[in-house]
């Protein structure tokens, strides 16, 4: 067999031969040219002279901005806006607990219990919020005495206070929704946890409670948290029943100083601030139940600005290496 490399008698091989110096000589630097986006820089002008026509026409309006400022953190204004988160949260956790209660009977075998809860939610979810704090708030028109025998009995206008009318209406009416976030996800858990359990001897209770519900709370909370910063803006609908929240108390002191629309810019101010810290919680509320499924978690708001400023920084003022 003949060898791979011929050899010269008394000499070195060809593989023992030096190495040309041309041959290691590195490339040259790859100048990289970025692509021209047109379209953005033009979309980008529209948008900000759009913006900027809009700020421009608000500043020349007859709009007392000082009101606006003098007012913010007025007394009223407070007391309002703390109604409005108080019964925001009372309306939402009686709504998250009516709303289990409802997903178990909707799932459950039982005929009458789950024709009850899907009639329940049929109802609640086909009529408007509106409507029902009216009917709550007009109820003494067809019960005057609310009278539970042996227990209670009251004159039905004592009884149905405006801060009961908007209770009963915010939390009755998203217990509807929650119903069908926490049916969905109970439905998410696999039907071999519950076989599982059950081959343990756990019963159908027990099982919903420390099995079936722990899991399915990865798929319920991100929309509850959803739900709740729903529920701050529909707050402002128990207005119609004279409950003094936040939109009642800006709007009273409008109508007596004149400043309507100032006033309205205050309710406004504050809703977006209560609805952006809770959309705050909310991110980080998801981002803590989605460890469970994502092999690396999405980077929070500030670790995203840190990465996208180290990025800028260390941006070579040359070409591209090869």
């Amino acid at each position: 067999m003949t060898d791979k490399f011929e050899k010269v008698p008394g000499g070195p091989s060809v593989a023992d031969a030096p190495v040309s110096k041309a041959t290691t000589v590195a490339p040259e630097t790859i100048k990289a040219i970025p692509v021209r986006h047109v379209g953005r820089w033009i979309s980008g002008v529209v948008v900000l002279a759009l913006l900027a026509a809009l700020v421009y026409a608000f500043s020349q309006g007859d709009i007392q901005w000082q009101a606006v400022q003098d007012k913010l953190f007025d007394d009223t204004v407070l007391s309002g806006a703390g109604r409005t988160l108080m019964i925001s949260v009372l309306s939402m956790a009686l709504g998250v607990i009516l709303g289990v209660v409802l997903a178990v009977m909707r799932l459950s075998r039982n005929p009458v219990t789950s024709w009850v809860a899907w009639l329940y939610i049929w109802f609640f979810r086909g009529t408007p919020v509106y409507v029902q704090l009216l009917l709550w708030f007009n109820l003494a028109l067809i019960f005057p005495v609310l009278n539970i025998p042996f227990v209670y009995k009251d004159e039905m206008t004592d009884v149905m206070t405006p801060f009961m009318c908007a209770l009963l209406g915010l939390a009755l009416n998203e217990a509807a929704y929650m119903a069908e976030i926490v049916r969905a996800g109970i439905q998410s858990v696999d039907e071999g946890q519950t076989e599982a359990s059950h081959a343990l001897g756990m019963t159908q209770a027990k099982t919903m409670r420390r099995v079936v519900l722990p899991q399915a709370l990865r798929v319920i909370i991100p929309p509850t948290g959803n739900e709740f910063i729903n529920m701050l803006k529909t707050s402002s609908l128990v207005y119609a029943v004279t409950y003094n929240e936040l939109l009642r108390s800006t709007s009273q002191i409008g109508s007596t100083s004149y400043a309507v629309m100032e006033m309205l810019f205050v309710a406004s101010i504050w809703y977006i601030v209560m609805t952006s810290v809770f959309s705050v919680g909310q991110y980080y509320l998801e981002r803590r139940y989605a460890r469970g499924t994502l092999r690396s978690l999405p980077l929070t708001p500030w670790q995203r600005v840190k990465v996208n400023f180290a990025s800028f920084s260390n941006r070579p003022s040359g070409g591209v290496s090869a």
